[in-house]
């Protein structure tokens, strides 16, 4: 992604009464990280890297501590303002996720999709590879398991033929969990890089899918760092707005 001090950012979609759908923690910003509760290395010790980890921790308990009313509230949001996007509307093949660990549900929207006859698929961790993914069908009568981070996706069987899955250039559209964006539309992932090695393709010319990130609004901090290994995002989704990086 380009550097933050680059970019600019457009907002769409918020509430007409200017209230949020889904009341979330105070937000606090990147560069000012040691300001917040989190505890935090003396300076001594501190990296830059230990405070993004204390960051990455710190929006995973935000969106923890949601109640499943907050929880369904968010996901209405976030589907109502999928369905807006022309990314999503022209699309015949599109990866979702299922939701762990309070990240906001973007399964709601299924019917919708399945009435405009698109394809659907779910991000599987493939075999024999290094912390990639591959994009399996998923429909109803798909077979399921837990993998090995205890999250359901289609059984190994399933996966491994080849009319059930595609590459990830394959796709018009991903749409990813984050867990933590900014107002660049920059993001912060769980630090595993599976999205960062599928989509290292894009980097090169070729066909490439639409990225949509999908996080609650209370995900959202002032700054985030951006490595050179980052995949730029088209947009990111929440439950009270659309944000997007500027047209280059």
């Amino acid at each position: 992604m380009a550097a933050a001090t680059h970019l600019n950012h457009k907002v769409q979609g918020h509430n007409d009464s200017g209230i949020l759908e889904n009341p979330c923690l105070p937000l606090f910003p990147y560069s000012s990280f040691r300001a917040c509760s989190v505890p935090l290395p003396d300076a001594a010790s501190a990296s830059p890297l230990r405070a993004k980890n204390a960051l990455r921790r710190e929006l995973r308990r935000r969106r923890r501590v949601l109640t499943p009313r907050q929880q369904r509230t968010a996901a209405a949001g976030l589907c109502q303002r999928l369905k807006t996007l022309p990314e999503l509307r022209r699309a015949r093949r599109i990866s979702l996720y299922l939701p762990v660990s309070g990240e906001i549900d973007p399964l709601p929207l299924l019917p919708w999709l399945y009435r405009r006859g698109v394809n659907v698929y779910l991000p599987v961790l493939r075999p024999f590879s290094a912390n990639s993914l591959w994009f399996v069908a998923y429909r109803p009568g798909t077979p399921m398991i837990k993998n090995r981070f205890g999250i359901r996706e289609p059984a190994p069987r399933f996966s491994a033929r080849r009319a059930n899955r595609l590459p990830a250039w394959a796709l018009d559209t991903l749409i990813v969990p984050l867990v933590g964006f900014d107002a660049h539309a920059n993001r912060m992932g769980m630090g595993g890089g599976f999205y960062d090695r599928t989509l290292a393709f894009m980097r090169h010319p070729g066909p490439k899918p639409t990225l949509i990130g999908a996080a609650h609004a209370c995900q959202q901090v002032d700054r985030l760092p951006v490595e050179p290994w980052d995949i730029a995002l088209t947009a990111i989704v929440t439950d009270t707005a659309v944000v997007r990086p500027p047209r280059r």
